[in-house]
């Protein structure tokens, strides 16, 4: 924030636990990271600001995959704008969005962390776009659809390793999650705009 004025809120305060961390992360969205998003081209979407970096490249089966490692490197590549778009947008919200609230083609065994929920990954900066959106908005819509005594119950078997950790903690992570790679990819957005974009406005965060 740039202004020393208060910040009023918009409306009474929250009246329960979920919608405090639901106002949290939709004026994240509405407010930083989607007007930051307006205009992303495709030389944007995959720009690779350094040598070497993980994106969306077609595996080898042809369809495009989000590049990774297992483990992971100590010291990971530089990801590209589409690279954190599909990981937010897919791996954050949308896989499990699917896996707990659904609906999903996945079987029902399926956890959280299952690709089968959701296995495309766009290489154009308009359906990334559009994968990044329909991702927030099922995962806001499932949260959205609890109460309070939801989110302190166990996320239960579909959270594999954090089936006994409360919903609650979930949603808090999934935030962080999305406001920390969020921050990445308006920063890439600077960083191109600065080396490679003609001259020209670029949407204020």
């Amino acid at each position: 924030m740039t202004t020393t004025e208060p910040t009023i809120p918009p409306g009474p305060p929250p009246a329960v636990w979920r919608d405090l961390l639901l106002d949290q992360l939709s004026f994240y969205w509405d407010y930083h990271l989607w007007p930051r998003l307006e205009g992303l081209t495709d030389a944007e979407y995959l720009w690779e600001p350094a040598s070497p970096a993980w994106s969306v490249r077609p595996g080898p089966d042809g369809e495009p995959r989000l590049e990774q490692e297992v483990p992971e490197p100590e010291v990971p590549p530089v990801t590209t704008i589409a690279w954190r778009m599909v990981h937010v947008g897919r791996d954050v919200f949308g896989r499990r969005a699917r896996a707990l609230f659904g609906p999903t083609a996945a079987p029902p065994d399926a956890d959280m962390f299952d690709p089968r929920h959701w296995p495309e990954a766009p290489i154009t900066a308009d359906a990334g776009l559009a994968m990044l959106e329909e991702g927030y908005r099922t995962w806001q819509s499932g949260i959205a659809a609890l109460d309070d005594e939801s989110l302190q119950q166990p996320i239960g078997p579909k959270g594999v390793g954090y089936a006994d950790f409360p919903m609650a903690a979930l949603v808090t992570h999934l935030s962080r999650e999305a406001m920390a790679h969020g921050g990445e990819i308006c920063l890439l957005r600077d960083l191109y705009r600065a080396q490679l974009a003609p001259s020209g406005p670029t949407p204020a965060g």
